[in-house]
């Protein structure tokens, strides 16, 4: 499919007039498909990892649940395929599931090789269960910061690679492209402005949209830019309708929207409704660990039938000391708001989470773009499908980013010692107008989606949602702003525009995509929906096979 993308790039620029940066491999995104990617990159080549904001900023900073791997010697690779394929809703490639799922074990030794603190019972590491899974298999660090561990451990690796060299409080504006090949970014920052890095080749793990959302787990920075920029520049983005929603997401007037980990139902919390009556196994036998798409579902249809804004999570029949020692971030998180989750119900709805679709990549992490590799949330992998299973995110980051690296630093080796700067130059600035209420916008865009992109979709909604979106487009995109409040909100306005396309024309319902006019999945949408610009020429594929609509 075809959809509008506005300028190839949205700020002027020339190359006989701003600073250049050369390296040898440009990493975008500093999480922990970021990181490991670089850290997968020959020492011989020079490495320069970017990032929006602080190295703390990322969603693998704020992940909780943990990593899903084979490492209990009674659980098996088919079982764990197994579990993801179930959730996936008959998308998943079981190609790149089974050598995810194989790699896993590996990554996750050469993190603990590196220093990082799973945690541990009597001396082994303790293994959780979430829902959709068979069997425990789910890592943790320190209780629900896992995320945490896994950056840390891997930014005191980045630190001693003298190689590799970060910039914090960095915005990528747009990848550069010339003949149809990514030779790096234009990035700014308050340091130095607009800078043009030229790389040989460039890996983009820039993260999630859930920002675009009113009601969200993700933090400020996931505002889908490197979907937006790697469509700009010629990339086919794929699987667009699926957003997960996260079910258990914390709901306190006035109170930022945190996360509280599905390993809490894994530990036996139970959902109850305002009356105090446990629904889930209305709607599934697996009940609370059913999976995510499930629970989602199962709540926002409990809040319709009991008239009420939220349900709650109680682990009140749980051992305090227990729980406390397992979750003291989301306990020290409610006790903000006076509340103690030992006794206290937790108000919790869903929000969104995380995104299965994003820039198409093959199992080695590269796009259809040459010289242009992308790992992590930012990508549709084959991995996720309709809807991921619990925990399987950081396992995808960690394979994948190393995938991604290596790929790259080989394609890097083979190239000259030299680079050139192309005549590439960004369009002319254009008259003034009259200045926008940029935050305006954003915050009708993030309450449209909300409306018409949520948990349940319907047509007339979709549609409408579709055309306010299409006016915005009309006057926000052909702008030149000087400043990453402006260029969010272009990218952020692209990737809704691509997602409500792809729920329009997804006529079913499958995974975490629920419409009420086809609630049902249909066999002959059992296939992926693809975009791409068409301002940008023709891209040679040499990405996975996707059935196109």
């Amino acid at each position: 499919m075809i959809t509008e993308c506005g300028n190839r790039y949205l700020t002027p620029f020339h190359p006989k007039r701003i600073p250049h940066y050369f390296t040898d491999v440009l990493v975008i995104g500093a999480g922990v498909a970021g990181m490991r990617a670089a850290l997968a990159v020959d020492p011989r080549l020079a490495v320069l990892i970017v990032c929006k904001g602080e190295l703390q900023a990322s969603n693998s900073w704020y992940a909780q649940g943990g990593v899903a791997v084979v490492y209990d010697p009674q659980d098996r690779v088919d079982d764990h395929v197994h579990d993801t394929l179930e959730a996936g809703g008959d998308l998943c490639e079981e190609r790149i599931v089974r050598m995810v799922v194989e790699e896993g074990p590996l990554r996750i030794r050469e993190l603990i090789d590196w220093g990082a603190q799973f945690d541990r019972k009597d001396g082994r590491i303790t293994l959780g269960r979430e829902g959709g899974h068979g069997r425990n298999r789910i890592l943790h660090a320190n209780g629900d910061a896992t995320g945490r561990e896994l950056v840390r451990t891997l930014h005191e690796r980045v630190r001693c690679r003298s190689n590799i060299e970060i910039w914090e409080d960095t915005f990528t504006i747009d990848l550069l492209t010339h003949d149809e090949v990514c030779r790096g970014a234009i990035l700014w920052n308050h340091r130095h402005g607009r800078t043009l890095v030229w790389a040989k080749q460039t890996i983009l793990t820039s993260g999630g949209c859930g920002q675009i959302y009113r009601e969200t787990t993700n933090p400020e920075v996931a505002t889908g830019d490197g979907m937006a920029i790697a469509c700009r520049a010629g990339a086919e983005l794929r699987d667009m309708e699926f957003m997960q929603f996260h079910p258990t997401v914390l709901y306190i007037a006035g109170g930022a929207r945190h996360l509280i980990t599905e390993a809490m139902r894994g530990e036996g919390a139970r959902l109850i409704d305002r009356n105090g009556y446990r629904f889930m196994a209305d709607y599934d036998p697996r009940g609370e660990l059913a999976p995510r798409d499930v629970v989602a579902a199962a709540i926002v249809e409990q809040m319709a039938k009991t008239r009420h804004p939220c349900v709650y999570l109680d682990l009140s029949h749980l051992d305090e000391r227990y729980i406390r020692r397992r979750f003291p971030g989301i306990a020290a998180i409610c006790e903000e708001f006076r509340l103690d989750i030992t006794r206290d119900r937790i108000p919790v709805r869903p929000g969104a989470h995380y995104m299965m679709g994003g820039v198409t990549v093959d199992a080695d992490g590269r796009s259809g773009v040459p010289g242009l590799w992308a790992a992590g949330e930012v990508t549709a992998s084959g991995l996720h499908g309709a809807n991921r299973l619990a925990s399987n995110s950081l396992l995808e980051a960690m394979v994948f980013g190393a995938r991604a690296g290596t790929g790259a630093s080989a394609e890097a080796m083979k190239q000259e010692d030299r680079f050139d700067v192309p005549p590439i130059e960004g369009p002319p600035v254009p008259p003034s107008h009259e200045p926008l209420d940029l935050m305006d916008i954003r915050n009708s865009l993030k309450s449209l989606m909300w409306r018409a992109m949520g948990v349940r979709r319907d047509p007339v909604t979709m549609r409408e949602a579709l055309e306010d979106i299409g006016r915005w487009c009309g006057y926000v995109l052909p702008r030149q702003f000087n400043h990453p409040q402006g260029w969010e909100l272009q990218n952020m306005l692209i990737v809704s525009r691509v997602m409500l396309q792809a729920a329009l024309a997804r006529e079913e319902s499958r995974g975490c995509h629920f419409r009420t006019d086809f609630p049902e999945p249909r066999e002959e949408w059992r296939k992926h929906l693809t975009f791409r610009c068409p301002t940008t020429p023709k891209v040679v594929r040499n990405g996975p096979p996707v059935s196109e609509s």
